[in-house]
């Protein structure tokens, strides 16, 4: 019996390894080489401050033209003043966008076509602009989840198909989405904001699908919680079951995040993530997303099970901590 079970964990095993090495190849060859962005347009929605900010910062060192776009004009200002000190040349420059995300999408193809008249056509569209509001499902008023549907999501997409056909025209470019740890897993007290986050992913695989025959390609980062103003706001008033559990991937520079999330992109990879859990998560839930890199295939085909296993632990961990919270509530209410 046992003879017979490990002849078919060897062919499991020869089948597994010859789809992997087929599908490495075959991704190997048509895999997108890592571009350059001196001279190029670099779009970046949310980019006044946060993740999108230092993404800017770090396509200034590479040479790139920037167009910012947030709502606040002088908080636009103020980034670009900093991000100008960051120029590897003095032509480079710096443009500023005072357009809201979830608007009419009539002003969005008009930022657009603003933008690529003062800096040229563009190469990378990199969608930051977003918010998060932590709070139990039922304590969240439907304004609330339509404002996140509309800011994370909508804002994005609307951007996404404002540059398309101008990308696909030229055969070239890149389109950038942040999602973020809770758009791989939905945990307590985040049950609107995932749904938005998760939206991007679908967004986004959908969408590499459809550019990749036109050489675009599409990034998706999950970061995990990182230290930006907005992080600062969502702390004021989060959940503290929320609170515990997302802590446990730790708290992240923007820096970190920008400069791995823009060699990703320029690399063509699809998922862009950040640290252990960020690595555990994104493994776990590959699932059918776009496969991009021949090492991190082989490296899902190889740990998926053992990565489940690891991933079963965190959530009896997170389940654990949803009911001690709610104990430790009961216990203080008794109390009184």
């Amino acid at each position: 019996m046992l003879h017979i079970i490990w002849d078919l964990m060897t062919i499991e095993f020869v089948i597994v390894t010859g789809i992997a090495l087929i599908f490495g190849t075959w991704v190997g060859f048509y895999a997108a080489k890592p571009r350059s962005l001196k001279g190029k347009h670099v779009m970046i929605t949310g980019g006044s401050s946060g993740i999108g900010k230092y993404l800017a910062i770090e396509c200034a060192k590479n040479g790139a033209h920037v167009s910012l776009v947030a709502r606040n004009p002088a908080l636009l200002e103020e980034a670009r003043a900093e991000i100008l000190k960051f120029a590897s040349a003095a032509e480079q420059k710096v443009s500023c966008f005072s357009t809201d995300v979830s608007g009419p999408y009539e002003q969005v193809e008009r930022t657009v076509l603003q933008a690529e008249e003062e800096l040229g056509p563009l190469f990378l569209l990199a969608n930051c602009a977003g918010y998060a509001k932590a709070a139990r499902f039922e304590d969240t008023s439907v304004e609330e989840m339509k404002k996140l549907m509309a800011v994370n999501y909508l804002g994005a997409a609307q951007f996404s198909r404002a540059v398309i056909s101008g990308m696909k025209g030229r055969r070239e470019g890149s389109i950038v989405f942040v999602s973020s740890q809770g758009g791989l897993c939905g945990i307590y007290g985040f049950a609107a904001y995932a749904a938005s986050k998760f939206a991007l992913r679908g967004l986004a695989e959908a969408l590499a699908m459809e550019l990749k025959p036109y050489n675009l390609t599409v990034t998706v980062s999950f970061p995990p919680d990182t230290d930006t103003p907005g992080f600062a706001e969502e702390n004021k008033d989060k959940p503290e079951e929320t609170r515990l559990i997302s802590e446990s991937a730790g708290l992240f520079s923007p820096e970190t995040v920008a400069k791995l999330l823009l060699d990703h992109s320029l690399k063509g990879k699809f998922i862009s993530t950040v640290g252990l859990e960020g690595f555990l998560q994104s493994t776990v839930c590959a699932g059918m997303s776009p496969v991009t890199s021949f090492v991190d295939l082989l490296i899902q085909v190889f740990s998926m099970g053992l990565v489940r296993l690891v991933s079963a632990f965190y959530l009896f961990k997170f389940d654990r901590i949803v009911v001690k919270c709610m104990e430790n509530r009961d216990k203080k209410k008794r109390s009184l």
